[in-house]
């Protein structure tokens, strides 16, 4: 399984896959549901990067 830790780590890969998005951009998304992640602990996020993968198809479909 791929998992990052971390928004500004979740920012470095979005910029490499062609999708970036800011730090607040994905505050907001978290905070409305609607960026899949886990809040473990002491508000560590982890991101499964096949799930990412899945989201980013799913929103630049939505978009054509």
């Amino acid at each position: 399984m791929r998992r990052i830790q971390g928004i500004s780590k979740l920012t470095s890969y979005l910029k490499a896959v062609n999708y970036p998005l800011t730090e607040k951009e994905i505050h907001d998304l978290i905070e409305n549901k609607k960026l899949p992640h886990k809040k473990l602990v002491n508000n560590i996020i982890i991101f499964d990067l096949d799930q990412i993968d899945w989201w980013i198809n799913h929103n630049r479909t939505k978009e054509l």
